[in-house]
């Protein structure tokens, strides 16, 4: 009865520490997802803080060109029009983890980058616009803007892929299949990104 007493008490000291140890590795690989899923939301908030920034430069800079411009008319009703989309596009947790919405909200940055290229080369044709000081800062605030959406783009993209990569990998995939952890959206190039542009003299 004492060996079989040894043996049955050696596989309980087994099996809890195998339980112990199978419990201690999951909330491990929990809070590392956690983490990782902190810092994917973490870049997406820098990201937004750069389009806000953006966002908000906009009415100083056609104000600014109107004075100049004002035959421009019709330049000015595309960037009000699409600084407008961008205004009306809510940004919710779930866009993260919905490609397309990622996507329309995607579009929606473009179309106002495509807005601004347009005001940007109307000041182009006015000399005395060129060499104002409010829309040279103006225009220096927004280049480095757009430098810094790209920048926050690349890594939110890089930051995704860590959490992707971690939530697809065996063991930790379990966990965060258990967990609720789903991957997450990358930012992509427009579609259009692979045509060369047309240009027209």
């Amino acid at each position: 009865m004492k060996k079989g007493l040894i043996i049955a008490i050696s596989i309980i000291v087994l099996v809890l520490a195998i339980s112990i140890s199978a419990v201690t590795w999951g909330i491990g690989a929990y809070n590392s997802l956690v983490a990782l899923d902190e810092e994917v939301s973490q870049a997406w908030s820098q990201v937004q803080n750069q389009y806000q920034r953006r966002f908000d430069l906009i009415p100083n800079l056609v104000e600014t060109v109107k004075g100049y411009a004002r035959q421009e008319q019709e330049v000015f009703i595309k960037v009000t029009e699409a600084r407008s989309r961008v205004g009306q596009f809510t940004v919710t947790p779930q866009v993260l983890n919905d490609p397309d919405a990622l996507g329309r909200f995607d579009q929606v940055q473009s179309e106002l980058g495509s807005a601004l290229s347009r005001l940007l080369a109307v000041a182009e044709n006015y000399p005395s616009l060129k060499s104002n000081e409010n829309f040279l800062t103006l225009q220096s605030q927004l280049e480095g803007t757009e430098n810094r959406i790209a920048v926050e783009r690349r890594r939110f993209n890089e930051v995704v892929q860590q959490y992707n990569t971690k939530v697809r990998r065996f063991p930790i995939s379990m966990v965060a299949s258990f967990s609720g952890f789903r991957t997450k959206a990358y930012f992509a190039a427009a579609p259009t990104a692979e045509e060369a542009p047309k240009v027209k003299f």
